[in-house]
This record gives structure tokens, C-alpha cells and sequence, in this order.
């Protein structure tokens, strides 16, 4: 196997990694070139300073067996090497290499980094990986093997419903007065004089402008001005157009009386969505704009046949009343001896 370190995005090709992503253990929308490379571009949305590039791949026979996205900074403690895409908006992160080829591309990396010395570093310290992802045991024996210290950790719980049928369906396996609840505001919402419309953006809209209206909606919290900085906006208005270029972005609206009362942005990705940000107006609070169009969200999904509707990173209450299940993301810190 050979390691290739990398000076930047553009040594690598966009097709060959997302083809690669596609059958990965990190087959998930944070794992895309894309994405990652205009994470790199912003830091994040500005969350890191004097950060280093450590982009490494690896080949056997000119086939991609791996990419690690990796770079160098501190971080609660000295110079570790962490994922590209850490720590706050991205929500799942691993390594992107085939499950079947994953024991022997970590070991490989690892001695390619300890021999190479790419940057100067202590530690690997992993942040959102699924509590699920075979790098958490991989990681585990090969810290083991190297007399390494080696801790996990949850970092978040990641929220999901599980979807399997009708909206009905949906409903009937959630609490009694929730359902009643979603029914109730639903209804309210389909009778009142107001005229409220939910949709979908489609493929040929004009995404600038419904990134344009989204980011007016997500503002009206408090906290998410806060958070949509300059840099943070830059990211995420050019992480909403990639995936509109590749088809994988879903952007849907809750219209009252014309005018767009509430946001849903989600990726639509391997048949499940994925819950990415909101936005609330503060006008028709008396529709519960927020709740009616999640509740569309999910029946759309179960309308369209997807498997899935993950909330992402956070404990918060309407998660779990609209019948979220826990799993989890880790924090895995590995230091060297």
C-alpha cells in the first residue's frame, strides 16, 4: 500500500473520493470531497486558527484504497491530528476506506505518520464518530499494539427515527399525545384561512435565492445570528450549493399566506434524510410553523420511501417527542507513549 501525503485538495480527484466515500465506512454526507474540501477552505466556518494540513492517501495497484483527512492543531491539550470537518458543524466524521480494507489502512497509516512526521503531533484525537464505525475497535487494538493510551468517549447523541411504512405507520408507534399533538397542529394548520403551503425545492430553482431566504429564517434566532457569522455564512451557503449541484441537498419551506414561514434544510443521502438546520420565522407563532413543517418532513419521507430521519447532533426536547431514538457519536483520544 502506498501513502501520499498531500499539499492540498486538488492533488486528488473529486470522482475517485466520492466514488470511494460511496462504498466507505464514512458514507455519509460529511465524507464527500466537496464538503471537505470547502471545510478546509473556511476552517470550519472560521472554528479553527493555525491549523496544518495533514491529507494523506493511500493506493495499491492505482486503485484509491484510502483517504485520511486529517490535520494538526490544538486542541484541549497539545498537537493532535484530527479529522477534517471537526468539531461543530460537521456531525459524522471517520476515515474513508472500505470496511474490508480498514485494519491494515490505519496500521499502514500510522506507521506512514510516524515515520514520514508529516507535522508535529501527540496525539490523534477523533471527534463524531458513529458509535457504530469499525475504526473505534481498530483504533482500540492498534493503540494496544503500539502500548499507546487510549480513551473513549460518547461526544454527543445523535437522534433518529427509523421509518417503515405510512405517516400512519409513523404515528401510531409514537407517544399518544404526541400524536394527538401533531395531528391536531397539522390540521389547524390545513383549515386555517391563512393559506399555508409546504414544498420541497426542486432541482432547477433558483438556489441562490432560497439560500437567501433560509439564512433570513435561521436568523431570527438569536442564537443561530450568533453562530451565521461571515465565515460560518460563507461555509454553509457554499456547503447548500454543492449538494444542490449534486443532488443531494432537500430544502423545504412552510408558506403562510405567500410568505416563507419556516425552513427545514436536510441532505437527502442513501435514502434517509438527514437533519441538518432549521429556521423559524417569528410571524403565525400561533400555527406552530416549526412543528407542522417537521411533521410534513417526516410524512414526506415516509410518503417517499425513506428509511430514515436523522435529527444529527443534540438533545433537544421536540427530538425525542417526535419519537427520536439515541445513538451516539464518540470522541476517541489516542496518545502517543
Amino acid at each position: 500500500m502506498n501513502f501520499i501525503l498531500h499539499k492540498n485538495f486538488s492533488e486528488l480527484s473529486a470522482a475517485a473520493w466520492n466514488a470511494l466515500a460511496g462504498q466507505s465506512i464514512a458514507d455519509t454526507p460529511f465524507a464527500r470531497y466537496e464538503y471537505l474540501c470547502e471545510w478546509w477552505q473556511t476552517l470550519g466556518g472560521g472554528e479553527w486558527e493555525n491549523a496544518e494540513l495533514v491529507l494523506v492517501s493511500a493506493t495499491e495497484d492505482d486503485r484509491l484504497i484510502g483517504v485520511a483527512p486529517l490535520f494538526v492543531a490544538e486542541y484541549d491539550g497539545p498537537r493532535a491530528l484530527m479529522l477534517i470537518g471537526s468539531i461543530e458543524i460537521s456531525d459524522y466524521l471517520d476515515l474513508i476506506v472500505r470496511a474490508e480494507d480498514l485494519p491494515r489502512f490505519l496500521s499502514g497509516l500510522l506507521d506512514f505518520l510516524e515515520s514520514s512526521r508529516p507535522a508535529s503531533w501527540s496525539a490523534l484525537d477523533w471527534y463524531n464518530l458513529p458509535d457504530d464505525s469499525p475504526t473505534l475497535a481498530a483504533l482500540k487494538a492498534e493503540a494496544e499494539k503500539r502500548g499507546w493510551t487510549h480513551h473513549e468517549e460518547i461526544a454527543h447523541p445523535v437522534p433518529r427515527i427509523l421509518l417503515n411504512g405510512s405517516f400512519e405507520d409513523y404515528l401510531s408507534r409514537i407517544d399518544k399525545k404526541q400524536r394527538h399533538e401533531i395531528r391536531r397542529k397539522m390540521r389547524r394548520a390545513a383549515e386555517s384561512e391563512k393559506g399555508v403551503r409546504f414544498y420541497v425545492v426542486d432541482g432547477t430553482a433558483d438556489i441562490d435565492k432560497e439560500i437567501d431566504d433560509f439564512f433570513d429564517l435561521m436568523v431570527q434566532d438569536p442564537g443561530k445570528k450568533k453562530f451565521l457569522h461571515p465565515a460560518m455564512h460563507e461555509q454553509m451557503t457554499v456547503t447548500i450549493q454543492n449538494a444542490h449541484a449534486q443532488g443531494y441537498l432537500w430544502l423545504g419551506f412552510l408558506e403562510v399566506e405567500g410568505a416563507k414561514a419556516a425552513a427545514s434544510l436536510n441532505f437527502d443521502y442513501k435514502n434517509k434524510l438527514w437533519g441538518y438546520n432549521s429556521g423559524v420565522g417569528s410571524e403565525h407563532k400561533e400555527l406552530s410553523p416549526g412543528w407542522v413543517l417537521l411533521a410534513h418532513v417526516i410524512q414526506w419521507c415516509c410518503e417517499n420511501g425513506r428509511s430514515e430521519f436523522d435529527f444529527m447532533r443534540g438533545d433537544e426536547e421536540y427530538k425525542y417527542r417526535f419519537g427520536g431514538v439515541n445513538k451516539y457519536v464518540m470522541r476517541v483520544k489516542t496518545t502517543k507513549s
